[in-house]
C-alpha cells in the first residue's frame, strides 16, 4: 500500500477517537451527587458500563422510538446527560455549537463558540470531542481548539482556544480527544507532531494549573494520539493514564507530575503507528488497545511496581477505534470487523469470543454494557445486542436510518443514539 492510499484509509478512522468511540476510569467524570446519569461518553462509571435501567433490546425506525429530533449540523460527538437535559456538539453554519435538549428532545437552549473548523474526512467533523460535566457546568471542546465551561441555564462561564495559547493543531487528521474531569480541573490531551502536553485547567475560571510535557521521540505520525486519558481515583489520590506515541504514562492528577512511563509499544517503529482507541482501568489494571488494532496490553497501576515489570500480559489482537467497556470482573472488546471478545483483566485470559455479522461498514462507536447485555453499534446505525450470560450470542439486531458513530448513551430508561442526521430516544 503506498503512502497516500494509506493517509486516505487512516483519515477514514482518525477523527473518531472521541466521537463517542474513543476514555475512562472506574470513576471517572461522575460525581457524588448522582446528578448526572451519563457525565461523559463513557459513562456514569467512565468504563463503557450503564446505571441499571429498563432498557430496550429491540428497536426500529417505527418501534420503540420514544422521539426522533433531525439534526440542522454536523457533528461526531457523544451526547451526556445531566440535570435532566441532553447536551451535545455539532457544527451549525459553520459555527461550534452547545445543544441543549430536555428529555423529550425539545430544544431548551444554543450556544456558540467560535469559528468551526471543518473535518478533513467525511467520516467525522469539527465537533468530535464529547462534552463532560461534573453536575454543575459542561464543558466542551472543539477541533478549532475552541474550549468552553457553561452552566446548566446556558451561561456561558468562560471560554478561550487552546490553540491560540499553546499553539496550532499539528494532526494530520481530526480531532479526537475529549476533555477529562478531574477532581479540581477539566485536563485535555494534546499528542501531536511538535510539542505535546496535558493541561489541566481551572474548572472555575479556565486559568491553567500545571502542563505536563509528553514529548515522546518517536517516528513520524506515530507521535499523533486521538486518545483519551483514563482517570482513576484511588487513596493515594488520582491518576491520569494516556496512550499515544509508542508510550503509556501515568501522570498525577494534582500536579501532572510524571510517576512513569512504559515504551515498547512499536518495536517495528512503524512511521504510521497514530492511535486511536482509548485505554480503560479496572481493579489494578490499565488495559491498552495499540498497534492499530494489532495488540492489547494489561498493565498493573499499583504503587511502587517498577516500570519493567509493570505489564503483565499482551495479546496479538485489539481495536483500532473502539474503546473496550469493563463490566462484573471482565473487559469486553468490540474489534472494528466485529470480533467481541471477552476477557479477564488480569491475565488476559480470553473467557469466550463472538463474530458480528460480516459487513463491509466497519464499527467506531464503543461498546456499552446495560442490564447484562452488550451493545455494539456499527457504522450503518445497526446495533447488535449481544447477551453475555450466553456468551455474546446474538438477542436482536436493530437497524435505523443514517450513518453513526457517536457512542450510544442510557438513561432515564432509554437509549439515546446519535447519527449524522438525527438524535433517537428508544424505549421499552
Amino acid at each position: 500500500m503506498n503512502k497516500q492510499s494509506e493517509l486516505k484509509r487512516i483519515g477514514f478512522l482518525c477523527g473518531i477517537a472521541a466521537y463517542g468511540l474513543v476514555s475512562f476510569t472506574t470513576i471517572f467524570g461522575s460525581n457524588a451527587n448522582g446528578q448526572s446519569p451519563w457525565p461523559n461518553w463513557r459513562g456514569p462509571n467512565g468504563d463503557g458500563s450503564a446505571s441499571p435501567g429498563q432498557y430496550a433490546t429491540e428497536w426500529s425506525e417505527s418501534k420503540n422510538i420514544a422521539w426522533k429530533m433531525p439534526l440542522s449540523g454536523r457533528g461526531a460527538s457523544t451526547p451526556i446527560i445531566a440535570g435532566n437535559k441532553i447536551y451535545m456538539t455539532l457544527g451549525e453554519q459553520d459555527t461550534n455549537t452547545l445543544l441543549c435538549l430536555d428529555l423529550d428532545g425539545k430544544e431548551q437552549w444554543r450556544k456558540t463558540f467560535g469559528k468551526e473548523r471543518p473535518a478533513k474526512h467525511a467520516k467525522a467533523s469539527g465537533s468530535n470531542s464529547s462534552p463532560t460535566t461534573d453536575g454543575k457546568d459542561v464543558f466542551v471542546y472543539f477541533k478549532s481548539g475552541d474550549v468552553a465551561s457553561v452552566a446548566f441555564d446556558g451561561t456561558v462561564n468562560w471560554q478561550f482556544n487552546l490553540q491560540e495559547k499553546y499553539g496550532e493543531d499539528s494532526l494530520w487528521w481530526d480531532l479526537g480527544t475529549s476533555p477529562v474531569l478531574t477532581k479540581n480541573a477539566l485536563v485535555i490531551a494534546v499528542m501531536q507532531t511538535g510539542p505535546s502536553f496535558l493541561v489541566a485547567l481551572n474548572k472555575a475560571d479556565g486559568s491553567e494549573l500545571w502542563k505536563a510535557d509528553r514529548w515522546l521521540d518517536v517516528p513520524e505520525e506515530a507521535n499523533q494520539s486521538y486518545t483519551t486519558p483514563a482517570l482513576v481515583r484511588h487513596k493515594e489520590g488520582e491518576t491520569l493514564y494516556t496512550v499515544g506515541a509508542d508510550h503509556v504514562t501515568a501522570h498525577s492528577a494534582v500536579d501532572g507530575s510524571l510517576l512513569w512511563k512504559i515504551g515498547g509499544f512499536n518495536p517495528g517503529a512503524d512511521k504510521y503507528f497514530r492511535s486511536i482507541a482509548s485505554p480503560v482501568a479496572t481493579n489494578g489494571f490499565v488495559i491498552c488497545p495499540y498497534s492499530r488494532g494489532a495488540t492489547l496490553t494489561g498493565i498493573k497501576t499499583d504503587v511502587g511496581i517498577p516500570s519493567d515489570k509493570r505489564i503483565a500480559w499482551q495479546k496479538d489482537f485489539g481495536s483500532d477505534v473502539p474503546t473496550p467497556a469493563v463490566y462484573d470482573g471482565r473487559i469486553y472488546l468490540l474489534g472494528d470487523k466485529g470480533l467481541v471478545t471477552c476477557l479477564k483483566p488480569d491475565s488476559g485470559e480470553i473467557v469466550w469470543t463472538a463474530q458480528l455479522p460480516k459487513s463491509n461498514r466497519q464499527f467506531s462507536s464503543s461498546p456499552i454494557v446495560a442490564n447484562g447485555k452488550l451493545y455494539c453499534t456499527r457504522e450503518d446505525a445497526t446495533t447488535f445486542v449481544l447477551s453475555l450470560e450466553n456468551e455474546g450470542q446474538i438477542v436482536n439486531t436493530n437497524k435505523l436510518e443514517g450513518n453513526a458513530v457517536a457512542t450510544p448513551v442510557f438513561a432515564e430508561n432509554k437509549i439515546f443514539l446519535r447519527t449524522f442526521e438525527a438524535i433517537y430516544a428508544i424505549k421499552l
